[in-house]
């Protein structure tokens, strides 16, 4: 670790929404001596000029004490595969939609200020993700994978199997493999389980599938996933919702879980049953 504190941080694509987060945190930051680190991206789009305390086109590296978050869960996703495999917890302040994976909304800056997250006072959930093997390299997903047929291209026909052994082969728009982070997202909405915070496994759910016994199957963790193009076309492959290549036809790729590969940071004594409650029941309302 630097001698100097140091803390990275990341924002959405509207600086307008966070001008006012971001001075309460460079306040924040000059009070107790942290520097914060923003990268040449973050820099043009925030108009920053560097001082004492913010350092300005800073390359992102490992060696900070904590990434701040000021935006969605796209940004937060985004936040958490760069942190991943390493000890940075990242914390959140929601400036999205639904932000599930934020620890506080704007409106709580007034009762948990940026001066406790800089302090520590804060627990750090350790969250799995989804080790995809591709190609020559691995590729993480915090929340999900997701297959898709492309535009205009003719219904998937993806087969999926456990340690070998085939469990089926589905017609449809697409699957949805997901952390129990990511069940409450894309896999929600295809009718798969909840799966709570600190559940081993991870769930296979179907987009728009042309069959009547097509179901959502939870894979134990030690298991490896194979996904199969058995269609004519190729199909894309996005990676917590963002392109990351495509399946050519005849091709697989091998998915399995990885146990504590991300840090969150989160107020103390906000549980995910809170969090369920609290972010599906505002959007309800």
């Amino acid at each position: 670790m630097n001698a100097q504190r140091q803390v990275t941080v990341m924002t959405h694509a509207r600086p307008e929404q966070v001008a006012g987060a971001l001075a309460r945190l460079i306040a924040a930051a000059r009070q107790a001596g942290v520097k914060l680190r923003l990268d040449s991206e973050e820099t043009t789009k925030l108009s920053l000029q560097g001082d004492d305390v913010v350092i300005v086109d800073a390359e992102i590296v490992d060696d900070v004490e904590l990434c701040v978050v000021l935006g969605g869960d796209g940004t937060i996703l985004r936040a958490l595969r760069r942190y991943a495999r390493t000890e940075v917890p990242v914390f959140a302040v929601n400036f999205g939609e639904v932000g599930f994976l934020a620890a506080l909304e704007p409106d709580d800056l007034d009762r948990h200020g940026f001066e406790e997250v800089l302090a520590g006072e804060f627990e750090v959930l350790r969250m799995p993700a989804i080790a995809i093997e591709a190609g020559a390299g691995t590729l993480l997903a915090i929340n999900d994978l997701s297959i898709h047929r492309k535009i205009g291209a003719r219904v998937a026909q993806l087969a999926y199997g456990v340690e070998g052994e085939e469990v089926g082969s589905v017609r449809c728009d697409g699957l949805v493999v997901c952390t129990p982070a990511g069940s409450t997202g894309y896999n929600l909405a295809n009718g798969g389980p909840v799966m709570a915070w600190g559940v081993e496994g991870f769930c296979v759910s179907f987009i728009a599938p042309h069959s009547l016994t097509a179901r959502a199957l939870v894979v134990a963790p030690n298991n490896t996933l194979t996904l199969s193009n058995c269609g004519e076309d190729a199909v894309d492959v996005l990676i917590d919702g963002r392109p990351a290549g495509e399946i050519a036809r005849g091709a697989e790729l091998r998915a399995r879980f990885e146990h504590d590969a991300a840090c969150l940071a989160q107020v103390p004594g906000w549980s995910f049953y809170r969090r369920l409650r609290t972010k599906f029941g505002r959007l309800s309302s």
